[in-house]
Protein backbone atom coordinates (compact mmCIF):
# COMPACT_ATOMS: atom_id res chain seq x y z
CA UNK A 1 0.00 0.00 0.00
CA UNK A 2 1.57 3.35 -1.37
CA UNK A 3 2.27 5.96 1.28
CA UNK A 4 0.50 8.39 -1.10
CA UNK A 5 -2.75 6.24 -1.26
CA UNK A 6 -2.75 6.66 2.54
CA UNK A 7 -1.82 10.15 2.72
CA UNK A 8 -4.27 11.20 0.37
CA UNK A 9 -7.11 8.80 2.17
CA UNK A 10 -6.61 10.72 5.40
CA UNK A 11 -6.73 13.93 4.27
CA UNK A 12 -9.66 13.36 2.40
CA UNK A 13 -11.34 12.47 6.13
CA UNK A 14 -9.80 15.34 7.49
CA UNK A 15 -12.63 17.98 6.69
CA UNK A 16 -15.89 17.67 8.39
CA UNK A 17 -17.86 18.28 5.67
CA UNK A 18 -16.46 15.61 3.40
CA UNK A 19 -17.32 13.10 6.60
CA UNK A 20 -21.05 14.25 6.41
CA UNK A 21 -20.81 13.53 2.80
CA UNK A 22 -19.56 9.95 3.45
CA UNK A 23 -22.26 9.49 6.36
CA UNK A 24 -24.90 10.58 3.80
CA UNK A 25 -23.83 7.98 1.56
CA UNK A 26 -23.81 5.21 4.30
CA UNK A 27 -27.26 5.66 3.27
CA UNK A 28 -26.56 4.57 -0.54
CA UNK A 29 -25.88 6.61 -3.73
CA UNK A 30 -27.30 10.18 -4.57
CA UNK A 31 -26.72 12.38 -6.83
CA UNK A 32 -25.20 15.74 -6.26
CA UNK A 33 -28.49 17.77 -6.43
CA UNK A 34 -29.82 15.22 -3.46
CA UNK A 35 -26.93 15.43 -1.64
CA UNK A 36 -26.70 19.51 -2.01
CA UNK A 37 -30.26 19.80 -0.76
CA UNK A 38 -29.82 17.16 2.12
CA UNK A 39 -26.65 18.60 3.32
CA UNK A 40 -27.40 22.44 3.19
CA UNK A 41 -24.56 23.17 0.85
CA UNK A 42 -24.02 24.80 -2.26
CA UNK A 43 -23.19 22.74 -5.41
CA UNK A 44 -19.86 24.26 -6.19
CA UNK A 45 -18.99 23.82 -2.48
CA UNK A 46 -19.63 19.98 -2.18
CA UNK A 47 -18.33 19.29 -5.93
CA UNK A 48 -15.34 20.46 -4.76
CA UNK A 49 -15.16 17.76 -1.43
CA UNK A 50 -16.82 14.90 -3.93
CA UNK A 51 -13.36 15.81 -6.53
CA UNK A 52 -11.00 15.25 -2.76
CA UNK A 53 -12.93 11.70 -1.94
CA UNK A 54 -13.22 10.92 -5.67
CA UNK A 55 -9.09 11.16 -5.94
CA UNK A 56 -8.53 9.48 -2.41
CA UNK A 57 -10.43 6.59 -4.00
CA UNK A 58 -13.20 6.91 -1.13
CA UNK A 59 -16.32 7.17 -3.55
CA UNK A 60 -17.05 5.87 -6.63
CA UNK A 61 -18.88 8.06 -9.36
CA UNK A 62 -21.11 7.14 -12.40
CA UNK A 63 -22.96 9.55 -14.92
CA UNK A 64 -26.76 9.12 -15.22
CA UNK A 65 -28.04 11.27 -18.12
CA UNK A 66 -26.95 14.87 -17.07
CA UNK A 67 -26.86 13.67 -13.30
CA UNK A 68 -23.78 12.36 -11.38
CA UNK A 69 -24.53 9.81 -8.85
CA UNK A 70 -22.24 9.12 -6.23
CA UNK A 71 -21.64 6.32 -3.35
CA UNK A 72 -18.95 4.92 -1.65
CA UNK A 73 -16.22 2.43 -2.36
CA UNK A 74 -16.04 0.22 0.57
CA UNK A 75 -13.00 -1.44 -0.59
CA UNK A 76 -10.73 1.70 -0.05
CA UNK A 77 -12.05 2.14 3.11
CA UNK A 78 -11.06 -1.34 4.08
CA UNK A 79 -7.52 -0.60 2.71
CA UNK A 80 -7.36 2.49 5.27
CA UNK A 81 -8.68 0.14 8.05
CA UNK A 82 -5.90 -2.36 7.20
CA UNK A 83 -3.08 0.02 7.30
CA UNK A 84 -4.47 1.47 10.42
CA UNK A 85 -4.72 -2.07 12.07
CA UNK A 86 -0.54 -2.31 12.02
CA UNK A 87 -1.13 0.33 14.61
Amino acid sequence: MSQEFVFSGFHALSEPIRIQVLELLREGEFCVGDMCERLSIAQSKLSFHLKTLKEAGLVKARQQGRWMYYSLNESQFSMLEEYLSGY
